[in-house]
């Protein structure tokens, strides 16, 4: 068992950390106030590979590891969560069309998300089936060589703004079994948006409802067979699960160094505040938390790689944890700053913001529990 990294993994994460140093982190609170979703930043992160991070190389990805991905998504994290997480979608999409598609899907959509040219959304929740993801109820009705859609996804990363939505929509009957996976383009007829939803973070990525009226669409974009749907999306949430952890680790990070850097600045009753030791081991419990989270995370990634029978597992209790962990370890820091950690001049409420959404999305962490405790108790 070995926790070191090797060299090219080293090289990896030193170009993530020079990227969202130079490119995210001077821009993020701006892209934050402003709603701004940062197309020519994503662009330039593609061009060093990190739009297709797990990709294999002969279909034009970087073919790195998801453990690669882990690291690169912490450092890109580290400098604008809400941003980094989006990438983390845009990547589980392209990886599932260069997994599960054909020859002619490959060349037909990789190329542009590969290079960033388009930008790629998830679409799986509905106003009236989150945690309860079988249930959805839009529906894709054959007709001849076209599917016809309607219906409506909600909370949506993206929305309006990317070029391509990979939607599960029902071809067939109830539950799982009857759920497809079908790649629907913007400007497609029928294909159209809600409002922005307002949000509490992940401002640098539009969030809104998609929306389906008798869109039309060619059988040509179902990605597999009917009725796959649902599997090819449990198993991208599986890499996505232990993304967003990452994301989380990033956040945490940042904040624990703030926090760091303030207690050795901050000086009350004549002293700095790293000289009180009651906030001394509250340091270091938050230390602790982030290295146990990333422990974690590298595991379930590990386990992903590798194929193992528990990677599902792993990765429901990594992003238990370090999401909850990472956010514990934001609010911390916020503590630690007192007042002025409540205030805009400083990053540590963007990061606390950003990270919340963590907790609830790519499967709440209530779905996480019932996941490990169904492989613990053998109920599915």
């Amino acid at each position: 068992m070995d926790f070191s990294l090797s060299a090219e993994q080293i090289a990896c994460q030193d170009a993530a950390r020079r990227f969202a140093a130079e490119r995210l982190l001077p821009h993020a609170a701006r892209w934050d106030d402003e709603k701004i979703f940062p197309r020519e930043a994503l662009a330039e992160a593609a061009a060093l590979g990190f739009g297709g991070i797990y990709i294999p190389e002969p279909q034009g990805g970087a073919g790195l590891s998801r453990l690669d991905a882990a690291l690169i998504f912490e450092e890109l994290a580290a400098a604008c969560p809400s941003t980094a997480a989006f990438l983390s979608i845009h990547n589980m999409v392209g990886w599932m069309i260069a997994r599960f598609g054909d020859a002619a899907q490959h060349a037909r959509f990789l190329p542009a998300l590969l290079c960033g040219e388009w930008m790629a959304s998830y679409c799986l929740t509905e106003p009236g089936s989150g945690s309860d993801a079988a249930s959805l109820a839009t529906r894709a009705v054959r007709q001849g060589d076209d599917y016809v859609l309607d219906g409506t996804k909600a909370f949506i990363s993206g929305a309006g703004a990317s070029d391509l939505y990979a939607v599960m929509a029902r071809t067939g009957g109830a539950g799982p079994g009857g759920i497809s996976c079908i790649l629907v383009e913007r400007g497609t007829p029928g294909l159209s948006f809600g409002k922005p939803e307002r949000k509490l973070g992940w401002n640098s990525q539009p969030t809104a409802q998609v929306m389906f009226a008798q869109c039309r669409v060619p059988v040509a974009n179902r990605l597999g067979a009917e009725g796959e749907g649902f599997r090819f999306a449990m198993m991208g949430l599986d890499g996505g699960r232990i993304n967003i952890a990452a994301c989380s680790l990033g956040g945490a990070r940042a904040c624990l160094d703030a926090a760091r850097a303030y207690l050795l600045e901050r000086k009350q009753f004549g002293r700095t505040l790293a000289e009180f030791q009651a906030l001394q081991f509250r340091l270091a419990d938050m230390a602790t938390a982030l290295e146990a989270s990333r422990l974690m995370v590298h595991r379930a990634a590990t386990a992903l790689d590798a194929g193992d029978a528990d990677a599902t597992t792993r990765a429901a209790m990594a992003k238990r944890f370090a999401t909850d962990a990472c956010f514990q370890i934001c609010d911390e820091a916020l503590q630690l700053h007192g007042g002025y950690g409540y205030i805009q001049d400083y990053a540590i409420e963007r990061y606390l913001r950003d990270l919340r959404v963590h907790r609830i999305l790519e499967g709440t962490n209530e779905i996480m529990r019932l996941i490990i405790a169904r492989r613990l108790l053998a109920l599915a």
